[in-house]
């Protein structure tokens, strides 16, 4: 089996030389090259051909996003983004991600030791090498879902609406919330992604759409017209007080490798919510949710998995398919719908 190509693009030495060593750990990947900035990165490009590249933000002579948008039109590439953990490096990856990124990483650093960064990278590499980079091309997701077929809420609701996904899942997450009406039921999210960057990821969401989204804090009340996104790094579950559903933000080992992880989100609406919610899981490597969504059908919820087609990387949805936890199998674009029709 042939190996994955993989180049890195940072204007740090260091940082190329431990991501050249880490990475070169894992059999199935080859290092191919490493580039200081995007001028020198282009040509190794069109030279080695890489399956996937990292990619550093802040480097000189340009920058990593608009080095990104002309990859993406020019010679789409499966890209990783590499990224210190700064409030403005947080904007910065969510226009990394809408240009086309498939992950969004960050350096090693206090609170992310190498090890830590080699495991989890090493995954989203084997992730994006399996994408289809034509699908990661700027608006090409969002699209899918047009403005103009914004749904009309076909009857009124306290229903709770849990969704999970990870790799692509910022762009398709923004397509299916962008198409909801404002009285839309209460809304739980887990995105796999870094501490630091859900609440521009949630403060983005929010200005784009109709219902309100923002980053969850502990013991946060969900509610019609609402959005929670799980804080990066923290665990989100489900709680109830009597009718009041809110959510519970907690630390705690990680899950299928993940924190927040899809699955305790999911097992904790089967044990609260049960038939009085529903579940949909989106695009994403691995399987986080899959024995989750079981479970919520299982309660009584009603289950949406993203098909294969529509999908970034068609893993999480996959898994919950062969489990039979899917009630149903549908497009991107028509998942806002089926949400609709069954709360």
């Amino acid at each position: 089996m042939p190996k994955i190509k993989v180049l890195i693009v940072d204007d740090s030495a260091i940082v190329r030389q431990v991501l050249s060593r880490e990475l070169s750990m894992d059999s199935e990947l080859e290092i191919v090259g490493t580039a200081p900035d995007p001028y020198v990165a282009r040509d190794l490009i069109v030279r080695l051909n890489p399956d996937v590249i990292t990619l550093d933000i802040e480097m000189p002579r340009m920058d990593g996003i608009t080095f990104l948008k002309k990859l993406m039109y020019y010679h789409p590439t499966p890209t990783v983004i590499v990224s210190s953990l700064t409030p403005k490096g947080g904007v910065l990856a969510l226009e990394a991600l809408e240009a086309g990124a498939v992950e969004v990483m960050c350096k090693p650093g206090p609170s992310y030791s190498v090890g830590d960064l080699s495991v989890e990278l090493v995954d989203k590499i084997k992730a994006a090498s399996r994408t289809d980079a034509k699908k990661l091309r700027k608006g090409n997701l969002v699209n899918m879902v047009s403005d103009k077929s914004r749904l009309a809420m076909t009857r009124t609701t306290n229903k709770i609406v849990a969704i999970g996904a990870s790799t692509g899942g910022t762009e398709a997450i923004k397509a299916v919330l962008k198409t909801l009406p404002p009285e839309s039921p209460g809304i739980v999210i887990v995105q796999h992604m870094p501490a630091g960057f859900t609440k521009s990821f949630a403060d983005r969401l929010n200005d784009l759409c109709e219902i309100d989204v923002k980053e969850a804090s502990n013991r946060e009340t969900v509610s019609p017209g609402k959005a929670l996104i799980a804080p990066g790094n923290k665990h989100m579950l489900l709680k109830r007080s009597g009718a009041m559903y809110y959510v519970e933000i907690k630390d705690g080992p990680r899950v299928c490798r993940q924190r927040p992880s899809v699955e305790v989100l999911f097992y904790s609406v089967a044990k609260y919510a049960g038939p009085n919610s529903v579940g949909v899981i989106m695009t994403g490597m691995g399987s986080d949710g899959a024995q989750g969504l079981l479970e919520m059908k299982n309660s009584g919820a009603i289950t949406i998995a993203q098909d294969e087609k529509s999908c970034v990387v068609f893993g999480m949805p996959m898994e919950a398919i062969k489990l039979g936890a899917a009630d149903y199998v549908v497009s991107l674009k028509d998942i806002p719908r089926t949400i609709l029709e069954n709360t």
